[in-house]
């Protein structure tokens, strides 16, 4: 489980999710089945007291339950004469915490209450714990590949800008050190960080030293300094450059090489090894250039399609790299949940091979904002 003592955890505030709250009381973005079942069980007037149990099938690391919580305080409930009525004070609900490393089949969260009043928000809670879990399970892959050195969260390029939020936070409390952009860093206050990158240098009329200067006058001050040095596939050159202008204002050199070329300082060793991308060779040039220049405090990030395996690769070789920019691997694979009904009315009532499952890490959900009256 996490690191972090239930007394001291705190839950993300349900406002800070900004969620559009009446559409998913419609069930604007629910699977339809569930906003059917819903006017049955209200036509019917039938009310069953339900167990729900919600869990996965992976070794992982759970994201997105404040997230899945929020959904449920403030889209549950019924409309009555026209009124929205909150069934959250209806329901007595247990959750795990953000962070918390899951067993398969464990439950993560239990919700108990009448059915009706939330069976319309299944596929909005399964859906943000299904996507933030990937994302911290993928980084604390990485995390723990990097054996503690820096993970840099790079991946916005890759998807929709409108998962950025929930994504950045799935990140950092993941382990990730730093993240890319504002929105990834909102939900904790922090701030994206980046480098010099490519299009500036193009600005500059490829000039990766005067764009690196420009960037440095500006923001040197505010933030560590880090440059892209791949722009001419010359980086052991480029990186001395940059770190001769720069001096103390340098914090590090990204090694970027694109996995079909191969960096100039590479071309008269071809044939010993496979020469494309950013391999330890380079790195270790690249090391070694700004040590003996006297640039010993100049660090190396390295990015380019990195993930678990190839980290471990590198960090087993004992490659010089200081930390790691990590984009599109954090993104892939799949870690669904399930939610089954697994008791009615004080009667185990589950499908077949869906039995209860004991719960015992589960604790009961308030925030640090309740009211008394307002706890599950």
């Amino acid at each position: 489980m996490s690191n972090v003592p239930n007394a001291v955890r705190r839950r993300l505030a349900p406002e800070t999710f900004a969620l559009p709250i009446d559409k998913m009381r419609d069930g604007y973005y629910s699977d339809a089945y569930f906003t059917f079942s819903r006017e049955v069980l209200e036509q019917d007037g039938h009310r069953p007291r339900v167990l729900m149990q919600v869990f996965q099938r992976n070794h992982s690391v759970l994201g997105g339950i404040d997230e899945a919580l929020a959904i449920l305080r403030l889209c549950s409930g019924r409309e009555t004469g026209g009124q929205w009525v909150s069934g959250w004070g209806e329901l007595r609900v247990r959750a795990l915490f953000d962070g918390d490393l899951i067993e398969p089949w464990e439950p993560v969260l239990e919700i108990e209450g009448d059915y009706s009043v939330f069976c319309h928000l299944e596929t909005l809670y399964l859906g943000v714990l299904a996507r933030r879990t990937l994302i911290s399970r993928n980084v604390r892959d990485v995390v723990e590949a990097a054996g503690g050195k820096p993970i840099m969260y790079f991946p916005a390029r890759f998807d929709h800008w409108h998962v950025q939020t929930g994504d950045g936070w799935a990140a950092h409390i993941a382990g990730a050190i730093g993240v890319s952009t504002d929105a990834q860093a909102s939900w904790w206050g922090g701030k994206g960080i980046g480098t010099v990158p490519h299009g500036l240098i193009a600005a500059y009329g490829g000039d990766t030293v005067l764009a690196a200067t420009k960037f440095a006058d500006r923001f040197a001050d505010e933030l560590h300094v880090t440059v892209l040095v791949d722009f001419e596939n010359d980086s052991v050159r480029t990186a001395l450059a940059v770190a001769d202008a720069l001096g103390d204002r340098l914090w590090a050199v990204r090694v970027d090489t694109s996995e079909t070329m191969v960096d100039r300082s590479l071309w008269h060793e071809m044939g010993r090894f496979r020469p494309t991308g950013v391999v330890p060779e380079l790195v270790r040039k690249v090391r070694r250039a700004l040590d003996n220049a006297g640039h010993e405090h100049v660090r190396i990030v390295a990015s380019g399609g990195f993930d678990p395996e190839r980290i471990r690769t590198f960090e087993q070789a004992g490659v010089p790299v200081d930390a790691y920019g990590v984009g599109s691997s954090l993104l892939r694979g799949a870690n669904d949940f399930t939610a089954d009904v697994v008791r009615v009315d004080g009667r185990p009532c589950a499908k077949v091979g869906r039995e209860e499952r004991p719960a015992v890490r589960l604790t009961p959900v308030t925030w640090t904002t309740d009211r008394p009256g307002d706890r599950a």
